[in-house]
């Protein structure tokens, strides 16, 4: 492998935000890259105009950077190989289509959608899989030169489609998957590589890019195994050498066992919508890169440098790749506990501007505040949209008490603690941490009650809360004002 020059690319489609799947390729495609000490080249498939959306190409760069991803060549860092849009490569791929016309390897085809739309229904009727049959087969020279003439009479534009070789296998060695073969009678028949518009299909361009940016392996998702055959033949037909393929497995939903699909909205599949969470860009691609690969031994949590330096692609896995989102929030978990206090700080408290709980340009006391408060919830939080919820007793005061709580209260020992501890917090002078932790010390020697009995009634006339966080930071947060009203509103309900 060190001898070879190695270049690989991710070539996504402006036609949506960043996907999962696709941020796995492109990781999987960079951590080779990296390792081998090769090239890693960003490549935009926009020859579909009519699917790219506005800011495709934009969530592209911008959440493949979030992640932690550079590249060597691409739209934003011009190389020897460029452009790197299809949609500026349209003069590269002419002449090369013309020459495969010129061959007779491929040709014009006049077939309408509504007659190829017929033409498989009725296919479909018939128990076939759908596929073309040859407008011209059975006719004559002057026959198709006539048909050819009626069509362009018409006013149809053509495509043009590559003529299948007959009885012959396509095969080759993929580095995840091992030798596959295809016959190509099994394909669909002669495929298109330009449709009317001008502009090459996705099995045509990509041979042609691949080809021109010596591009040396290509690792992709297991969806793009059935275009592979196509473009060897097209590799052939040019009389150039294909790379070497790897296609990862599928990622599955771990709740249904179904393929992840983009329709699927049980589950969150776009990089954008983690980061709105505030979920760490080293915790999603810790985690992405363990869906289809595993390192050795029993850790998971490593970093981008770590990753590289380990990375092997004959460890990456021919089994579907289960999307677990527990263990994603387990990952990201681990990450905000050993995170800056200062970053974390900063994504929760745009959560709370975000959701109203704190006004937008905050004075320095409620940001001291709203510190203290997410520090308190730190290590709770498997990403930190989380402490809108977490901290809803700080705002919006304690939510009704549940049947296991009241049952807790119903001891003869809960309102002697909270009658013992209301008189402590009278004589208060500052309500703090150390002086709150002084008084509720102060009510078990006087009460002789400890442990749980003692604790649990003062967190659940407080908070109405049986768990959370250390119970004198959060009364401290809570103030003096609010403890002392749900306190004394508890001993009254209890007596």
């Amino acid at each position: 492998m060190a001898k070879q020059k190695i270049r690989v690319r991710y070539a996504p489609s402006p036609t949506g935000h960043l996907h999962i799947g696709n941020a796995r390729t492109a990781l999987f495609n960079y951590l080779f890259a990296r390792h081998y000490k090769g090239k890693f080249i960003l490549r935009i498939e926009d020859t579909d105009q009519s699917r790219n959306i506005a800011d495709g190409e934009k969530s592209q760069i911008d959440n493949l950077k979030w992640l932690g991803m550079d590249w060597d060549e691409g739209p934003d860092k011009p190389g020897e190989y460029g452009p790197y849009r299809q949609s500026e490569r349209k003069g590269i791929y002419q002449p090369l289509i013309d020459q495969l016309v010129a061959e007779g390897k491929a040709y014009e085809s006049y077939m309408t959608e509504e007659e190829l739309a017929a033409q498989r229904e009725e296919q479909k009727a018939n128990g076939e899989m759908p596929h073309y049959v040859d407008e011209y087969a059975g006719l004559s020279p002057e026959q198709k030169e006539q048909k050819i003439a009626d069509a362009k009479a018409a006013g149809i534009e053509p495509v043009i489609r590559f003529k299948v070789p007959t009885n012959t296998t396509y095969e080759w060695d993929d580095l995840v998957k091992g030798h596959i073969s295809f016959e190509s009678e099994t394909i669909g028949g002669d495929f298109v590589i330009q449709k009317r518009d001008g502009m090459p299909t996705y099995n045509f361009a990509v041979v042609v890019d691949d080809h021109m940016m010596e591009i040396s392996h290509v690792f992709r998702g297991d969806d793009h195994v059935a275009n592979t055959p196509k473009q060897l033949m097209i590799y052939e037909a040019l009389g150039w050498d294909a790379p070497q393929f790897g296609h990862m497995s599928l990622i599955i939903n771990t709740e249904t066992g179904k393929k992840l699909s983009k329709r699927d909205e049980s589950i969150l599949q776009f990089i954008e919508q983690y980061r709105s969470l505030g979920y760490l860009p080293e915790a999603m691609l810790n985690f992405i890169i363990l869906l289809g690969w595993s390192p050795v031994g029993e850790s998971e949590i490593f970093t981008l440098r770590e990753f590289v330096k380990m990375y092997d692609e004959k460890r990456l896995s021919k089994s579907p790749a289960a999307f677990d989102a527990k263990k994603l929030e387990w990952i990201n978990n681990q990450y905000v506990k050993a995170a800056d206090e200062d970053r974390i700080m900063h994504s929760a408290l745009l959560q709370l501007i975000n959701a109203g709980k704190i006004e937008k340009n905050p004075a320095p006391m409620t940001v001291e505040w709203a510190r203290k408060l997410i520090n308190l919830f730190k290590r709770q939080m498997s990403y930190t949209a989380q402490i809108v919820e977490f901290t809803e007793l700080f705002f919006n005061g304690p939510e009704n008490i549940d049947e296991e709580a009241k049952e807790e209260l119903a001891t003869d020992d809960a309102l002697p603690v909270l009658k013992a501890l209301e008189k402590q917090f009278s004589d208060l002078s500052v309500f703090d941490t150390v002086n709150i932790l002084a008084a509720i010390k102060a009510v078990q020697k006087e009460t002789g009650i400890k442990g749980r009995k003692l604790w649990m009634p003062i967190r659940i006339a407080i908070t109405h809360e049986m768990h959370g966080p250390e119970l004198p930071e959060s009364l401290e947060l809570l103030g003096y004002e609010l403890s002392m009203q749900h306190l004394r509103a508890m001993i009254e309900e209890l007596s």
